[in-house]
């Protein structure tokens, strides 16, 4: 059995797409594409596709991650682009290898999100940072299943900055180089580097540690993007390329 690994987007409106939907979506991307699916065995056989850490529904992702088994040999690159034809747009794969190496999820050390709050002046974020990453703990609430949770959300944070503006494309309505490019509003970009610890850290819980420390509250629901996911260089606070490994193991040539 060949198995394949593909890193996929949600991007845009589709940052809305549950994590079932998803599946479902992908499940036709397969039959349509003609992928000749490995299954299980058993009275129920199901194609054999394993997910790996997905991100909530909500945000939207540039690596997202998945691995698929195949009956018959196929070429990656072909069959990426057979699925991401069948695949809307903004649920796009970007990347397929073949798999060479063992233990893929315990490589996604850690995430790397970029979070924008929009009509928040990058003066308060950068203010509600510093406190933030003075504290050694900073605790926060979350409403689970089982009731309220409390946990420390400041531990699992290997990195927090707050990035430059961006730049415009000749239309900004920004007049001071500090302002939202698409609105004119001020707005304040986050770079956030999170480990996957237990219990998971989301960038929902690092800003109630923002708002719980610097009393930062921004007024209209932060927009989130996950860069990256995989091993953690902890001294650079940077998340590096899971699929690395597989694609060094690869024959010459191939």
């Amino acid at each position: 059995m060949q198995r394949i690994r593909l890193r996929y987007t949600k991007r845009g409106r589709l940052r809305f797409t549950s994590h079932r939907d998803f599946q479902r979506a992908f499940e036709r991307a397969l039959r349509r594409s003609a992928v000749p699916m490995a299954y299980s065995a058993g009275f129920t056989p199901h194609p054999k596709v394993s997910y790996a850490n997905a991100a909530p529904t909500g945000v939207a992702s540039e690596a997202e991650y998945l691995e698929i088994g195949l009956a018959e040999i196929r070429d990656p690159e072909e069959l990426r682009a057979q699925l991401d034809e069948s695949l809307p747009t903004g649920l796009d794969i970007t990347e397929a290898v073949e798999v060479r190496t063992p233990n893929f999820v315990e490589r996604l050390e850690a995430s790397e999100w970029q979070v924008r709050l929009d009509r928040v002046a990058p003066e308060d974020a950068a203010r509600a940072i510093a406190l933030f990453l003075a504290a050694e703990q900073v605790e926060v609430e979350r409403l689970t299943k089982n009731g309220v949770r409390v946990f420390d959300a400041r531990g699992a944070v290997a990195a927090l900055e707050l990035l430059p503006p961006q730049v415009g494309d000749g239309n900004d309505t920004a007049t001071d180089g500090t302002a939202d490019v698409r609105t004119g509003n001020p707005c304040a970009i986050l770079r956030l580097v999170v480990r996957h610890a237990t219990p998971a850290v989301r960038p929902d819980d690092v800003l109630s540690g923002l708002r719980a420390t610097a009393d930062l509250a921004p007024p209209v629901p932060a927009e989130v993007t996950r860069l990256a996911q995989g091993p953690l260089d902890e001294e650079t606070g940077t998340v590096t390329d899971p699929l690395a490994l597989d694609r060094a193991a690869a024959p010459a040539g191939l």
